[in-house]
Formats: C-alpha cells, sequence, structure tokens
C-alpha cells in the first residue's frame, strides 16, 4: 500500500504473565496462542499487505536481538531500541522521528505486539481504510465493537458520521474515555455509541509530530536534539543522554485526548488484548472447550481451568476456574478471577529481593 508504514510497539515486560514473561523474555517473544510467538504473529499479520522493510519494530534495548532473531525479514535497521521505557507517547515518538527521516510523507500505522487478531483479512482492509482517511489528514484510530462491558479498558465516545471508507464507517471522535466502572461501562454497551479503545492509530508522520509539538513541546524538543544525530555515529550517545530526561507518558494522554479532527473507525476483527492468563484463557476456550491445556495434564471433576507446563506431569482434582502456570523454577496458582492481581505478584517478589524470579 503506497506510503504506508507499519510501527509494532513491543516493548512492554508482561509482568500479568508472570512466570512465563520474565525479564530476559517478554510477552511478546511467548509462544501464547500456536505456533508462533506474539511478535511473530503481529508481523504476519502485516505480511501480505506491507513489505518487510515498511514493517519497524520499537522495543526496549534489552530485547533488540531476541525479538530480530525472532523476525529475520524485517531489516535489522528497521528495530528502534528504547534505552528504557517511556510509555507509549516515547516509543511511538522515536519511531515518528526515524520515520519522518526516512520518509516525510509517510503515513504511520500504530499497532502493538501483544493483541491477537483472528479476522485478520477484515483487519487489514480496515488498515486500507484508515490509511484513505488518514491521507486526507486526519487522525484516525480503530475501535473494537464492544462484546460485553469492559471494566478493563478505555473507550472512544463517536461523534458525527463523517463517511465511508473501504467498506467501513467512519465517524468524528467525540471523546476518549477511562476505563469505566461496570454499571457505566453496562450504559457504554447499550448506548451503541462507544468503541473499545484499541491504542491502534493511523495519521501522516507529519501530523504527528505537528501534535507532539503542539501538546508535549517539550518532548517534541527532546525529539528534535536527537533528530539531529539520526544515521550519525553519535546517534547512540545522544539518545543514551536525552531519554532518562523523557517524561513517562500515554499517547492517549499526550496527544489523543487533545488532539483536533480525530476519526474512529469501528471494528470487528475477532481483537483480544492478551494482558494477562485470564484474557488468554478466554480467548482460546471460546474455541477449545472448557480447560486449556498445554503440557501435561489429567485432570478429575476440573473445570474452567487454564494449565501451562512441561514435561511434569500436572495433577488436579476438584480445581475449578484456576490458573496454573509451571515453569523451571516457578509455579503459580492463581483463581483466574484474580489472573490482574498477577502484576502485584510480581511487585511482591520485587520488594521481597527474589529478583532472579523476575
Amino acid at each position: 500500500m503506497s506510503g504506508l508504514y507499519a510501527v509494532i510497539m513491543a516493548g512492554g515486560s508482561g509482568t500479568r504473565l508472570w512466570p512465563l514473561s520474565r525479564r530476559h523474555l517478554p510477552k511478546q517473544a511467548l509462544h501464547l496462542v500456536g505456533e508462533r510467538t506474539m511478535l511473530q504473529h503481529a508481523v504476519d499479520r502485516l505480511a501480505p499487505l506491507l513489505p518487510m522493510e515498511r514493517v519497524l519494530i520499537v522495543t526496549a534495548a534489552e530485547y533488540v536481538s531476541t525479538l530480530a532473531a525472532q523476525v529475520p525479514d524485517v531489516p535489522p535497521g528497521n528495530i528502534i531500541a528504547e534505552p528504557m521505557a517511556r510509555g507509549t507517547a516515547g516509543a511511538i515518538g522515536l519511531a515518528a522521528l526515524h520515520l519522518q527521516r526516512r520518509d516525510p510523507d509517510s503515513i504511520m500505522a500504530v499497532l502493538t505486539a501483544d493483541h491477537y487478531i483472528r479476522a485478520v483479512d477484515v483487519f487489514r482492509q480496515a488498515l486500507g481504510a484508515a490509511c484513505s482517511v488518514a491521507e486526507q489528514g486526519r487522525i484516525v484510530t480503530l475501535g473494537i465493537c464492544p462484546s460485553y462491558p469492559a471494566t478493563g479498558f478505555g473507550y472512544v465516545r463517536r461523534g458525527d458520521w463523517l463517511a465511508a471508507a473501504g467498506g467501513f464507517q467512519v465517524y468524528r471522535v467525540d471523546a476518549f474515555v477511562e476505563k469505566p466502572d461496570a454499571p457505566r461501562a453496562a450504559q457504554f454497551l447499550a448506548s451503541h455509541a462507544y468503541s473499545w479503545n484499541s491504542g491502534m492509530f493511523v495519521w501522516q508522520v507529519r501530523r504527528v509530530m505537528e501534535e507532539f509539538a503542539r501538546h508535549m513541546p517539550g518532548f517534541y524538543a527532546q525529539m528534535q536534539s536527537i533528530a539531529g544525530a539520526l544515521d550519525m555515529p553519535d546517534y547512540d550517545s545522544t539518545l543514551a543522554g536525552v531519554w532518562p530526561a523523557v517524561r513517562k507518558e500515554t499517547i492517549d494522554y499526550g496527544i489523543m485526548e487533545k488532539a483536533h479532527d480525530v476519526a474512529v473507525i469501528p471494528v470487528d476483527i475477532g481483537w483480544t488484548d492478551i494482558g494477562d492468563w485470564g484474557a488468554l484463557y478466554a480467548l482460546q476456550s471460546a474455541t477449545q472447550g472448557d480447560n486449556i491445556v498445554a503440557g501435561n495434564h489429567v485432570g478429575v471433576a476440573t473445570g474452567g481451568c487454564l494449565v501451562r507446563g512441561g514435561k511434569k506431569l500436572i495433577a488436579t482434582i476438584g480445581l475449578q476456574d484456576t490458573i496454573i502456570i509451571d515453569t523451571d523454577d516457578a509455579i503459580l496458582i492463581c483463581a483466574r478471577d484474580r489472573a490482574q492481581d498477577v502484576k502485584a505478584m510480581v511487585e511482591q517478589l520485587q520488594a521481597d529481593g527474589k529478583a532472579e524470579y523476575l
């Protein structure tokens, strides 16, 4: 597709997927669904649409070699390293800087490596539609058609209808809404005026740089300091000098909630944000049945469980709605409805000085 580049954000550590996700092996490098890792799925989805020369990956510096080995068709120069995490605004800004240098007239699609998408053909068609809208100067977000009153996602409230593009309906964004409580989420679902905020955006690279300059002027000035060193011998040292001072910020708060002329395209693409073990269970149980097992498991009166292990036999009796993750050095046993609290466990390990398990 002419002018379109994809930027895959792949820097998260995935603490809620401990003990499989670790500092040295983050969730985007894991085989969570099928035989491909999450990063490989993200790249595979783009292969029929874009040449690999137009796929960029932004990740933490310590993950570069691991991720590069997983996607050998992506040119090594397209993997952009952040010295340290600075939120989605930082990751997107750094990638935009590189892309602006390469092709100032480009359209930039911001995607992530921790989403699973079943309807990949529809996803690619939606990207094409978003690209055509972005060419008109608008910022575009893909809104996920909600299937239940989720309290773990932000929402996008649709405004006036703008146009049809590639078989999709395009609406003006009325507001970005923070994660709601259960009653408000139910209201959102019933109104049919809200989409889940997917975190996928499409825009002209020059437009997003203008928005950084307007709404995050300090950050924009830091990016310009880095821009002067692009393709120069002192790039790494310049980045290392500037990056620690960059404020941690999300792209939603930094730009999207303030930007003008933002459009949303509601899409039904079989989207799942695999943020924790409960989300993975929900994704796989829809097609694989009651218990989701990867490894050697025998269960008696066991239901609603996610079990992952290796050669060791995991035997369960009378367990319901439980997560069991067995690795070489750690075992997680967790009520499925407490999957979000795995992050608290990781924080407890850190507080207890058990860094060898992180």
